[in-house]
């Protein structure tokens, strides 16, 4: 495999296996993205075992509507066996691991440091936490924005992008007091001057700051259930174990952003599956009001192949602004897709994925034009454009240069995966735009999840090494005419 598949796509085993590769790329003005390729999902042994016991005695799938199945594990979890309450056990062995996956990614962050002045590694939260916990957050999240969205639809603002739905607060109240779950003074003193600005309404960033204090209002934070039609404490299956594990996950990115901050590396947060994304997303925007304060230290992950993408993107920059932080993001189309739909088809949800490749190449121009603007009116703000399009590539470009974005200033980066689109990647280093090849790298059997996620996107991957064979037999024959056998980087 290290002579084919691994070889094409993978730098090496270790951090020094890997230095020719980077040296290669720099001088050729390409940077990398540092990846050690460790990927974590919920396994059949997930969700035979490691949830807890209450989480499976109080999930009943019949009380679950469509997008909340999104966020159930596939089988009935608990770290239950004959009785015998076995959670403590996994979790030491859990987060044992968890620490070696961090202390690996530190060392990933000190090889990304001493390579260049400028470079980044690229982190998955399933390796610094328990899936099962990322799930179970996610679908904290869900619920409560989706008990949100539906008051908006009761106040007629259906069909409105998320950043521009906006509650009136005073019948907010008045809906929440009918609940019955709240007395009319509790209620009011959640919607105050001090908590939620003068402006007589509740947006969405709002709605998430209620549930950012929910150590003052978590008995309170009740959600209707959509099948039954009642009402049901929020934070029933997220319990003080899960309220640990949350502060480890948060503790050991603290511990790798201080540690990139040190040796001038940046952090790119990667997405992952859906029913893990709105728990990674959360926790990701916590770093970012904590690092980028002066500029993006931690940059967030958008997968333009979802429906929502467009309301996520809208949703950050516009937290960024109203918070003061600095704005990173990268953009990419997705990489789970034929996972994603199996799942939706099998546990019976929508299909969060766009519904053609067309469908998908509009939402990705139109987030990325959406932030182009904002980089415009902030220049602290930065985006990856991680893409292997060539049409979208040349969009950026001309974007760019209509908004008066030079690629001195360091605002927009280009990205593409080790072995994929180099006719994209070096002309651009050559031509002065910052561009990045993601690198992974670590042992074969620990990165065949990333592999087999590059084998799904084989007849992408052909259409591509069509055009590149095109163009090599092209160069070629250049050399060959005119007696330039090598080619020395600018």
């Amino acid at each position: 495999m290290k002579l084919t598949f691994y070889g094409q796509f993978v730098a090496g085993e270790d951090q020094e296996s890997i230095r020719p590769l980077i040296q290669h790329n720099k001088a050729f003005g390409v940077g990398c993205i540092l990846d050690y390729g460790v990927e974590e999902d919920l396994s059949q042994e997930d969700t035979e075992q490691k949830g807890s016991c209450t989480w499976a005695a109080e999930t009943d799938s019949s009380g679950t509507n469509e997008g909340e199945k999104q966020y159930q594990a596939r089988q009935a979890s608990g770290d239950c066996r004959d009785g015998i309450i076995i959670g403590h056990n996994y979790l030491y062995t859990n987060e044992a691991k968890c620490d070696s996956h961090m202390e690996t990614l530190l060392r990933c962050i000190e090889a990304s440091g001493s390579a260049s002045e400028d470079g980044f590694s690229a982190i998955k939260l399933t390796t610094l936490g328990r899936p099962q916990f990322l799930l179970q957050f996610s679908e904290v999240l869900t619920k409560w924005k989706g008990f949100f969205q539906q008051m908006a639809a009761e106040q007629g603002q259906v069909g409105l992008p998320a950043v521009d739905m906006k509650l009136e607060v005073a019948a907010l109240q008045e809906s929440v007091a009918k609940m019955g779950f709240a007395s009319r003074a509790e209620i009011e003193d959640w919607f105050t001057a001090e908590t939620l600005g003068v402006s007589g309404t509740v947006d969405l960033l709002d709605w998430s700051i209620l549930l950012d204090t929910k150590t003052r209002l978590s008995k309170h934070l009740m959600v209707p259930n959509p099948e039954t039609g009642q009402l049901e404490p929020l934070l029933s299956h997220f319990m003080e174990e899960e309220e640990l594990q949350m502060g480890r996950v948060l503790q050991r990115m603290d511990i790798l952003a201080k540690r990139a901050a040190e040796v001038g590396v940046r952090l790119m947060i990667d997405a992952e599956q859906t029913y893990f994304q709105p728990a990674i997303s959360h926790l990701t925007l916590a770093m970012q009001r904590k690092f980028n304060v002066e500029k993006p230290l931690i940059f967030n992950t958008y997968q333009c192949y979802l429906r929502d993408a467009y309301d996520s993107v809208t949703l950050d920059v516009e937290l960024a602004r109203r918070e003061g932080w600095c704005f990173g993001a990268k953009l990419v189309r997705g990489a789970y897709m034929a996972q994603e739909r199996t799942r939706a088809t099998e546990v019976g949800y929508e299909d969060p994925i766009n519904p053609t490749y067309e469908a998908t190449n509009t939402m990705y121009h139109r987030c990325l034009n959406y932030i182009l603007e904002e980089l415009k009116h902030n220049a602290k703000a930065k985006v990856m454009v991680a893409s292997h399009n060539e049409d979208t590539v040349r969009f950026t470009l001309g974007r760019m240069e209509e908004l008066g974005l030079h690629p001195a200033e360091d605002q927009v980066y280009f990205g593409q995966l080790l072995g994929m689109c180099d006719q994209i990647s070096f002309p651009l280093g050559q031509a002065g735009f910052p561009v990045y090849k993601y690198v992974p790298y670590g042992p074969v059997m620990e990165v065949l999840p990333y592999l087999s996620r590059r084998a799904q996107e084989n007849s992408g991957i052909m259409k591509g090494a069509q055009r590149e064979r095109q163009l090599l037999w092209q160069e070629l024959s250049r050399r060959l005419s005119t007696g330039s056998f090598f080619y020395r980087p600018a």
